[in-house]
């Protein structure tokens, strides 16, 4: 199985996790209502012009109808309630109980993805995953307790949890499509919204070496971060995925140990321990079985592999990876794989 989107997802969770310390740092700079916003846009309009220098101008998205209900479920739920609900959430939680709320995120994404989408996960994944999450509860359990919580406060962002578990897994329909597009189309219309909200409410752009700072960081960890994240969600699944992201606070904590100077505890190294723990279980998998692909047409960027036998209906240089609209003919075969987007059958 290729590897590639392990470090896809990795990465993902390292520049995610890495953004964290550097919003910190912005948040006494303007309101969570518009430093959220920023972050989103930020991405949304680095992204879009990466595209267009990419593609040598405006083209078109590449999804097809059926794919755009997916889309604009993950934008509403992972790029405007789920931001809502948590920062409703943060102004009635304290900010060690709303980390340690926020681990639920990873596992409230597998469930989906095995309850309602049906997504193969064998005991050593399930067992990686709740030894990653078990790293973030430990990470920050050490911090419950200072300040005021009520129920309410924990409700909404249990909430938020559930919208970008469903984002997840929404995302994960379109996970074949251009990933800038779908990582831009996210950042533009969730930024627009809650930067909006932001003025509604009587918030200000900040300075324009702060604004800027605040845009770079939301190409980062939320633009490029996201990107990745579609990228692993085709190749792995969004269990999996799910897990590998869920790294993030630690990769946030190891950061802010650089950047903020904070020391480490004993609950840092065992939350380390459990979250390497949880990687090597999935690093180490072995998924292999007789397999039927059912016929299937769709668009993506590939190579012709095993997976791969088609003509091409126009002339073609020979040129690998290339994306276009090809067909799959039912096939049957066994080989090591993930549950990616041409390994999505039952067991």
């Amino acid at each position: 199985m290729n590897n590639i989107h392990v470090i896809h997802a990795l990465l993902a969770a390292a520049l995610f996790g890495a953004s964290t310390p550097f919003a910190k740092l912005l948040v006494g700079e303007m309101s969570p209502w518009l430093l959220a916003g920023l972050l989103y846009l930020g991405s949304g309009l680095g992204l879009t012009a990466v595209r267009l220098v990419r593609d040598r101008g405006w083209t078109q998205s590449g999804l097809a109808s059926v794919d755009w209900p997916w889309l604009l479920g993950a934008i509403l739920f992972g790029g405007v309630a789920g931001p809502l609900a948590l920062m409703f959430g943060l102004t009635r939680t304290t900010g060690a109980t709303a980390s340690l709320l926020l681990n639920l995120e990873a596992v409230l994404t597998a469930v989906i993805a095995w309850g309602v989408f049906r997504e193969n996960a064998d005991r050593r994944i399930v067992l990686g995953m709740l030894a990653i999450v078990a790293g973030g509860v430990v990470l920050s359990w050490s911090g419950i307790g200072a300040g005021t919580d009520d129920w309410l406060g924990a409700l909404a962002i249990v909430g938020a949890c559930l919208c970008w578990a469903i984002d997840n897994n929404l995302t994960r329909r379109v996970s074949a499509s251009d990933a800038l597009f779908v990582a831009a189309a996210k950042g533009v219309a969730a930024g627009s919204v809650n930067v909006g909200l932001a003025f509604v409410l009587g918030a200000s752009l900040p300075a324009g070496p702060v604004l800027l700072g605040t845009l770079a960081v939301g190409l980062l960890g939320y633009g490029i971060s996201l990107v990745l994240f579609v990228l692993a969600l085709r190749g792995l699944g969004t269990a999996r995925t799910g897990a590998y992201f869920s790294t993030a606070p630690f990769i946030g904590a190891a950061v802010s140990l650089l950047l903020l100077g904070e020391s480490t505890s004993t609950a840092f190294w065992i939350a380390a321990a459990l979250m390497a723990f949880g990687v090597w279980l999935h690093l180490t998998e072995h998924h292999e079985h007789a397999h039927v692909h059912e016929p299937m047409e769709h668009s993506h960027r590939h190579v012709h592999d095993a997976h791969h036998q088609h003509v091409h209906p126009f002339p073609w240089a020979g040129d690998e990876p290339h994306a276009h609209w090809h067909r799959h003919e039912r096939l049957v075969h066994k080989h090591p794989h993930f549950p990616d987007i041409h390994h999505r059958h039952s067991h």
